[in-house]
């Protein structure tokens, strides 16, 4: 596509599609999502969507720079999707428990799509909405702003890492899925406790598990460990200041490698700047 985007006041069009639509940002999405569900990836293309619109592909420019362009546009009405469907209650633990299985649902709902934008910042309306969301959440339970931050962005990140991992396996055809799941039973299951004693004790329990996502079980000892963490903060002397969190380089992609370690302050070293 082009890098020429007509402003939204301009966009509609002044007369139908031979098929009778009128083209807008919101329907040129909502068909994206519905290739990308039949078709896979490959039906992400300017030709296609224009062939299900019934629309000159060009006219699509007149929306979204390119396909990539496009893409977070699809990312970010995911995230809206799930936000239109969520209510807080006030118990912060029980409403990020709530936000996050329904983002990894969404997702679910959506497999191509998430395999495809699970890891794009979109910095659009939905995703500045569910970063001020859940900022507000922890920020009213009483996290500090660094704490509130911190565990945002472990919450977030879990959420989106299994619905990536999980939306590829449902994207798998049904044949290839069955075979992974056999794996458990055919090879696992079948392993001598004589070289592979703890395998053997459970594997009963890894046939009936492994079939199942881990995200729910990664959620609750999320927030557990969140929970804990609040508890403490709570219990600190108001002179006190809260632990300093060292963690190690961030990679290219900007998340940190490796697991944070938490210290505790050093009184004589120096302040970070903003702190």
């Amino acid at each position: 596509m082009t890098e020429r985007v007509v402003p939204p006041a301009a966009r509609r069009r002044r007369r139908p599609t031979k098929t009778g639509v009128v083209l807008s940002e919101e329907l040129i999405v909502e068909t994206a999502l519905r290739l990308l569900k039949e078709h896979g990836a490959d039906a992400l293309t300017v030709r296609r969507l224009g062939l299900a619109l019934g629309a000159d592909p060009t006219a699509l420019y007149r929306y979204f720079r390119d396909t990539d362009d496009l893409l977070l546009a699809i990312a970010d009405e995911l995230i809206g999707r799930t936000l239109r469907t969520w209510r807080p209650t006030g118990d912060w633990r029980a409403d990020l428990r709530d936000l996050g299985l329904r983002m990894h649902s969404g997702s679910l709902s959506h497999p191509q799509a998430a395999v495809l934008s699970a890891y794009r910042v979109t910095g659009r309306v939905h995703e500045i909405a569910a970063v001020e969301t859940i900022l507000g959440v922890l920020r009213g339970a009483g996290f500090p702003d660094v704490e509130a931050v911190r565990i945002y962005h472990a919450f977030v990140d879990q959420a989106l890492a299994f619905a990536a991992l999980d939306a590829a396996s449902v994207a798998l055809p049904r044949a290839a899925r069955e075979a992974e799941a056999g794996v458990w039973r055919a090879t696992y299951a079948r392993l001598s406790p004589d070289t592979h004693p703890h395998i053997a004790a459970t594997a009963r329990h890894l046939v009936a598990d492994m079939r199942r996502s881990a995200y729910p079980s990664a959620l609750d000892l999320l927030l557990a460990a969140a929970a804990a963490r609040l508890d403490e903060i709570q219990e600190l002397p108001p002179t006190q200041p809260t632990r300093q969190t060292e963690t190690r380089p961030e990679d290219p992609a900007g998340h940190t490698a490796g697991l944070s370690r938490v210290i505790p302050p050093d009184p004589s070293a120096p302040r970070p700047p903003g702190s």
